[in-house]
Parts: C-alpha cells; structure tokens; sequence
C-alpha cells in the first residue's frame, strides 16, 4: 500500500470514529430532552393542580389572626 492509500485509510477510520462518537453523543440528548418534556409535563400537571386548590383571586381568604402578629409577640 502507499502512503497515499494509508492516510487515505487513516482518515476515514478517524472519520468513521467521530461519526461514531456523535451519534452516541446524538442518542445521550435525546434521551436528556426526553425526560427533560416528561419532567416540565409533570410540573405543568402539579401546577394546574395547584391553582385549581388554590381561592379564587376575588374571593375571601381566610386568614388567622396569628398570622398578623408580628414574631416578637
């Protein structure tokens, strides 16, 4: 083989590698943005759950005295 056709093979060797390594890397955000949208879409479920608990913003809301103390009493 000549030197030509060994770098030439060297090359796409190191070519097919990184190919390698970046569909890896590829695959890894995936599955990061993945659980990532599950996570939000949990939170998003949380939060609506939240603000139906929550007193409507018009409405009275009970608060006890206890809360108007101020901490030194």
């Amino acid at each position: 083989m000549s030197a030509v056709a060994n770098d030439v093979d060297s090359r796409l060797t190191d070519l097919e590698i990184k190919a390698s390594y970046a569909e890896d890397t590829l695959d890894q955000l995936n599955q990061i943005i993945y659980r990532q949208q599950q996570q939000i879409d949990r939170l998003e479920r949380e939060l609506q759950q939240l603000r139906q608990k929550q007193p409507e913003a018009g409405g009275p809301v009970f608060r006890s005295l206890r809360d108007e103390l101020p901490p030194h009493y």
